[in-house]
């Protein structure tokens, strides 16, 4: 007879929307093979108190895929090789505790995790994979900065959030005439601010692929206010920062954090485009609403391939490695080919030369 397959599925890192469709495709799939799916809570975490370990069928995930979040949990701090643990003195120690997690995985007698997360829950799950752990990895980023898949889930709907809010900015800065500076996700590639800043109708797009000179934003500024358009929309990313400079990082000396917290280029800009325009103007962080709530039609249709794909993979036993999208078709990618690599967006693309093409100052 043939042996029963036990999958453990979890999600790391930052939330996206797509996720909850990932796991169902996934339960679905497995139960289609008469296989068996485990859900790990909180990322890594689930592995460490096995408390948090449930079981997942066709029932209990029944119609999510259209549900922003994850049903799971996630965590951007749950990494078992950096973790941080308070011994008995009451300090906080960074300890690695992966030797737990890979023996909690094999006492449940899994037989693979599906690792869905962006890169640095991949990495961990890379180095999972190296110390014997069967893993299929499931790209997932907002920011759409994942090497080998031409997209990621949650990044189409990210953009059409960012989008809307570019619209409405468009009435009210018109109406008081004033910048208005929106700080969109993307810590070190630029194609929310890009794709959004092109669709908004921006009049600046400053991306950490092209560090900015201040005083070429402002005197694209005032050439439109002395052209008649006295309002001027700034779309920023996150990770951008000046020719010279650094990005902003608010997460400084925070226990437990080995990242950098990105966060506050919007409103350092717009105090300096104040000081240096003599204009009106406000920042706006869009924030986690680029994470939040239902996913595009598109991000459902992509995280069901990825989900069902993942499913697919574990049964060719192709372990090591992630599934990429290489259109028509979906592709498994050894993981070792995406660690430490960034999408960046290509300084030569189509939708760069369009910005430019159409007016719009990318601060260089």
């Amino acid at each position: 007879m043939e042996k029963r397959i036990r999958i453990a599925i979890n999600t790391g890192g930052g939330d996206a929307p797509g996720l909850n469709a990932v796991i169902e495709a996934v339960v679905m799939a497995a139960y289609y093979r008469n296989w068996e799916v485990y859900g790990i809570k909180n990322s890594y975490a689930g592995l460490l108190n096995t408390d948090e370990v449930m079981r997942l069928t066709p029932e209990s995930v029944s119609h999510i895929s259209n549900t922003g979040g994850t049903i799971l949990g996630t965590t951007n701090r749950g990494n078992p090789f950096m973790m941080p643990v308070t011994n008995l003195a009451g300090e906080v120690e960074i300890r690695d505790v992966s030797d737990k997690v890979v023996e909690n995985f094999k006492r449940l007698r899994f037989d693979c995790l599906i690792a869905v997360g962006g890169d640095g829950s991949l990495g961990i799950a890379y180095q999972l994979y190296k110390k014997g752990i069967p893993v299929v990895g499931v790209p997932k980023t907002i920011d759409n900065d994942i090497c080998e898949t031409v997209i990621t889930f949650g990044f189409d709907t990210a953009v059409s959030i960012a989008t809307e809010a570019i619209d409405r900015l468009h009435t009210t800065a018109k109406s008081h005439e004033r910048v208005m500076v929106v700080e969109v996700m993307g810590r070190h590639a630029g194609w929310i601010a890009l794709n959004s800043g092109l669709s908004g109708s921006a009049d600046v797009i400053l991306i950490p692929e092209i560090p900015f000179d201040i005083g070429k934003v402002c005197d694209h500024i005032m050439e439109l206010d002395v052209n008649g358009q006295h309002y001027a929309i700034v779309v920023v990313a996150e990770g951008a920062s000046p020719a010279g400079g650094r990005v902003i990082d608010k997460g400084k000396g925070e226990v437990g954090r080995q990242d950098v917290m990105l966060g506050g280029i919007g409103e350092y800009l717009a105090k300096d485009i104040a000081v240096r325009t003599g204009k009106e103007t406000r920042s706006i962080v869009l924030g986690h609403l680029q994470r939040g709530g239902n996913p595009t039609t598109f991000d459902r249709l992509i995280a069901l391939r990825f989900g069902a794909a993942a499913v697919r993979i574990v049964g060719e036993k192709k372990f090591g490695t992630m599934v990429g999208l290489d259109p028509p078709h979906i592709k498994a990618v050894p993981l070792e080919k995406i660690i430490g690599r960034i999408k960046n967006v290509p300084l030569d693309t189509d939708t760069i030369k369009t910005a430019r093409e159409i007016g719009i100052s990318l601060g260089d």
